[in-house]
């Protein structure tokens, strides 16, 4: 009998846990996808860079870092999401430099943004991560070497990067980490909607029901 009691007890508890979950994690969709619509900025600043069409009615929000090896590795899958979707996703960059020293390749590709070469860069750093932050060994030195592949003026960079501007853009988006509670990268939400379960599946299903809602014919 006080095997069956306890049984019980503990299924009630995985149960509770669960109910307990999915309230959590709804109330969390719900409050983001609020502070989405009456908050925009906190998802999209003024600096923040983009990719897509302006009419575009799904918005993918990415808090990443350039050195994050599943950053990289995500990349073409969003590529690829946005190339069967064509006019109808646009993408958000963010930064969340949250390893020491990564702040660093943000702010060169700040400054490949003044030669209009962010996307290249970002490209030919995602490509060939593998060669200069393999498994978190960051190697700048690596990295300076690869750059030209991107079409930039390197000494342009070195001096370009150091613009306080590109710090206070830094400061800005780990406010907005904090505020947001994105606790790893990358960090993903859809029209405001965190990605509460990581993956490739997840991420598509988060973006599929999106296209779903806003593209309903």
């Amino acid at each position: 009998m006080k095997f069956i009691v306890f049984g019980s007890a503990c299924l009630l508890l995985i149960l509770g846990f669960i109910i307990g979950s999915s309230y959590y994690k709804g109330k969390q969709a719900e409050k983001y996808g609020f502070m989405a619509r009456e908050n925009a900025e906190i998802f999209v600043r003024d600096h923040s860079q983009t990719r897509g069409s302006d009419d575009a009615k799904v918005y993918i929000v990415e808090f990443m870092d350039p050195a994050c090896e599943t950053c990289a590795s995500f990349a073409p899958f969003i590529d690829k999401i946005m190339a069967d979707n064509p006019g109808k996703i646009k993408l958000v960059i963010r930064y969340a430099p949250f390893h020491d020293g990564a702040d660093n390749f943000v702010k060169i590709l700040e400054a490949a943004k003044k030669q209009g070469k962010y996307w290249e860069t970002l490209d030919v750093m995602f490509k060939t991560q593998h060669i200069w932050a393999s498994h978190h060994n960051y190697q700048p030195e690596k990295l300076w070497d690869i750059l030209p592949k991107a079409g930039v003026n390197v000494e342009q960079i070195r001096k370009d990067m150091h613009d306080p501007a590109i710090l206070k853009i830094i400061e800005q988006d780990m406010a907005d980490v904090k505020t947001l509670n994105v606790q790893k990268t990358p960090g993903y939400f859809v029209n405001g909607k965190p990605l509460q379960t990581f993956g490739y599946r997840q991420l598509q299903q988060l973006i599929q029901e999106e296209l779903n809602t806003q593209y309903p014919n």
